[in-house]
């Protein structure tokens, strides 16, 4: 027997060969730098969409603003020339020779002009005379007697309601009928 097969030595286990070590360490260094690459592309996509999401943010809330201040520019150039009109209107009461006639019809028009330019934005009367009540639209302020007219049916409107694309702005004040007198 010879003395390296002698069962009391320990055998020699294989070690790692040099060779396997130089390619398991270039491996792990080219994972760990793509890692780091692509730790860091994903950083740069952070936070260009972070500062696109900011941009976005800003950007609406100056949009939002501006919407704000003139929403009501449409309206209200509509209803410059009714001011025009109504200027119009007020010079020629006070003439020496003003007619009564004349200038109520001249303020007819102008508030025709008026309703109409509110209702192409989408304002409608409530006036509700003659039909039944309804608490959804209209402000009881009061009964009367009525041969005419059903019980719980609008007699006469005091004040007229308003809506804003069906939305109500104003309920109309109303008298309800109470039927014939008892």
């Amino acid at each position: 027997m010879n003395s390296s097969d002698s069962p009391d030595q320990p055998t020699a286990t294989a070690e790692p060969s040099a060779a396997a070590d130089t390619t398991a360490a270039p491996d792990a260094a080219a994972q760990l730098a793509a890692a780091k690459k692509e730790a860091t592309e994903n950083y740069d996509r952070f936070m260009r969409i972070a500062a696109d999401l900011e941009n976005l943010r800003k950007r609406t809330v100056r949009e939002k603003e501006e919407l704000r201040l003139f929403a009501a520019s449409r309206v209200l150039e509509d209803l410059l020339p009714v001011v025009d009109n109504l200027s119009l209107g007020l010079a020629a009461a006070k003439q020496p020779n003003a007619d009564l006639k004349t200038l109520t019809g001249g303020v007819d028009m102008v508030l025709t002009q008026f309703k109409t330019a509110l209702s192409n934005h989408g304002l409608k009367e409530i006036n509700p005379v003659g039909l039944p009540f309804d608490p959804h639209q209209h402000e009881a302020i009061s009964h009367a007697p009525s041969p005419d007219l059903r019980e719980e049916h609008v007699l006469t409107v005091v004040r007229t309601g308003y809506s804003l694309n069906g939305r109500l702005l104003r309920p109309a004040s109303v008298v309800i009928s109470s039927g014939p007198a008892k």
